[in-house]
């Protein structure tokens, strides 16, 4: 392996465990220490203003709908999400989020956003653009070499 390949491949695989630690790490540390990483990138998923089908968010997660359920069992026992029926078509179930799950969503969304302001801290505008670039076209490699759908 050459060197640059092994330094980029050192890198990627720190960067990975680094935000994924860096993740667990706020939620223990907040007011959701009851949510792990895998549930609150399902209330993620789940969104914030609308109802959505257990199907839709098992497809947005790429997992399938009985892992979902086993999930959504957990966070509507843990008050952060509710199910309901689709009074249309009793077999439809629509999960949303509880106001509890709604600000466990928002401060997420904050944690993100405050990871991406701090990484691009002090980059300028085209060191911004190459980061941005780069990264787009090796999630296009990702997702065109191992078959990831959107």
């Amino acid at each position: 392996m050459s060197k640059s390949i092994s330094i980029l491949n050192e890198l990627l695989v720190e960067l990975f465990n680094d935000i994924l630690t860096i993740e667990q790490n706020a939620l223990q540390s907040g007011a959701f220490k009851d949510l792990s990483v895998t549930e609150i990138h399902t209330i993620d998923a789940i969104g914030m203003y609308s109802k959505r089908t257990m199907s839709e968010v098992a497809q947005e997660l790429r997992i399938t709908v009985g892992t979902l359920t086993t999930a959504i069992n957990h966070l509507v026992r843990k008050g952060y999400v509710e199910r309901k029926r689709s009074e249309e078509d009793r077999r439809n179930v629509y999960i949303s989020l509880t106001k509890r799950g709604k600000l466990a969503y928002r401060i997420h969304q904050k944690f993100h956003s405050d990871m991406i302001k701090n990484t691009i801290l002090g980059l300028n505008g085209e060191e911004e653009r190459v980061l941005m670039d780069s990264l787009e076209k090796l999630n296009g490699f990702f997702k065109s070499h191992y078959d990831i759908k959107n």
